[in-house]
């Protein structure tokens, strides 16, 4: 007896069932999405850890964070997810690689083990704030100059000079930012 071809219907069931196992595996970053499943502990929607004996540092950065950025750049829409890596293993599971912090849309951010400092945390949730005003793939059309400029500068990063080109990008955009000023930043940054 010859089987015949799969209907559209088992097709299309079987691509839903493979292609986010795939995405899993293949795509590290999307694991913010379910970080429990990556092995970190949550102490709630918004914080995970991978080291337990480190949730009060989290805790404390994530707060700072979020009561920072607001300030400059308006109230987040939604509660941004941080996963806080103190293990290099732990970034590695999230795919980070050689970067300090990944912010993956407004689905998540992790912080690698020599990102904990409070102007890490603020740069990651700029870029968070930037996904929610302007969406997650314009985002990636936008000049570096505005997306990584505005998280350099507006982080408070303390180190003078960066390297190249992110210190080029913070000055280009504190010369923009002097220019639209607070009131016009998402507008101009809208039709960059």
């Amino acid at each position: 007896m010859r089987l015949g071809r799969p209907s559209l219907k088992v097709r299309l069931l079987v691509m839903l069932a493979v292609v986010p196992l795939i995405t899993w595996f293949a795509v590290k970053p999307v694991r913010v999405v379910a970080p429990t499943l990556a092995g970190v502990s949550c102490l709630n929607a918004s914080v995970c850890v991978d080291d337990p004996t480190r949730q009060v540092e989290a805790a404390g950065l994530y707060a700072e964070a979020v009561a920072f950025v607001p300030e400059l750049l308006g109230p987040f829409k939604g509660k941004p997810r941080v996963i806080f890596c103190a293990t290099q293993a732990c970034a590695e599971a999230f795919g980070l690689g050689a970067r300090a912090a990944v912010t993956v849309g407004t689905w998540g951010t992790v912080i690698g083990p020599r990102a904990w400092e409070s102007f890490f945390v603020r740069h990651e949730l700029i870029h968070h704030a930037q996904a929610e005003r302007i969406g997650t793939l314009r985002l990636l059309f936008k000049p570096q100059w505005f997306v990584e400029g505005m998280a350099y500068a507006l982080s408070q990063d303390p180190r003078q000079p960066l390297a190249e080109p992110y210190e080029s990008q913070r000055r280009q955009f504190l010369a923009w930012y002097g220019a639209v000023g607070k009131q016009g930043l998402w507008q101009a940054a809208r039709e960059l």
